[in-house]
């Protein structure tokens, strides 16, 4: 588990919200549930935008310091999703 694994992970051909996925449900323990990849991918949209301070909507039942919503760069650091900040390229769900 960890930066190599991501690492790797965020190098596979499939697209990005099933390598967010893989990575929140093998290389975390316990496993982030999967229902949070979708926050994730939409939380690196925003760093690629470069508005990393962007709300961004937690899933239902989900909080962030009491709040249902959390910057895009908490999301990040707290799911370690660094290996796919240096990409340029911009993501979609397809």
């Amino acid at each position: 588990m960890g930066r190599q694994t991501a690492e790797s992970i965020a190098a596979f051909d499939i697209p990005l919200l099933n390598q967010i996925e893989l990575h929140l449900t093998t290389n975390f323990y316990p496993p982030v549930p999967r229902f949070m990849a979708q926050t994730c991918v939409d939380a690196l949209n925003a760093y690629w935008e470069e508005d990393i301070d962007r709300m961004i909507d937690m899933p239902n039942g989900v909080k962030y310091k009491g709040s249902t919503s959390a910057p895009a760069w908490a999301i990040f650091e707290q799911h370690r999703l660094s290996a796919w900040l240096n990409e340029e390229e911009d993501y979609d769900n397809d």
